[in-house]
């Protein structure tokens, strides 16, 4: 029986733009564990009135963050290897869907929004 991967999501709110004191962004599910060969998803809300576009990063320990995409506001959805991010501005949330999961996949995605 094969072990349950852990794959982590922590949210890194990287505005690059104007700051507000109401603008924040959460994460759900915080950890999502699923085994080797199914698909996983993660998503990042966030709140902000205006914002240009939204990146997607993974951090493995003790390393920086790697750049996984980037997805403009103008769009809707972006495709990758494995990976797919989907952008809802009326839900102002951003869904990260990973493909056929694999161990090296076990690691911290982090989103980060560029606010107008």
């Amino acid at each position: 029986m094969e072990k349950a991967l852990v794959a982590s999501l922590l949210i890194l709110w990287l505005q690059l733009g104007w700051a507000r004191g109401e603008d924040k962004v959460e994460q759900n599910p915080p950890a999502l564990r699923v085994q080797k060969g199914q698909n996983g998803i993660m998503i990042c809300n966030f709140t902000s009135s205006a914002f240009n576009s939204l990146q997607w990063y993974r951090q493995d320990p003790g390393k920086g963050p790697v750049f996984l995409m980037l997805i403009y506001s103008s769009e809707m959805e972006k495709t990758q290897g494995r990976f797919t991010a989907k952008l809802n501005k009326v839900n102002q949330g951003s869904s990260l869907f990973i493909r056929d999961i694999q161990p090296g996949d076990s690691t911290t995605y982090l989103c980060a929004v560029e606010t107008q």
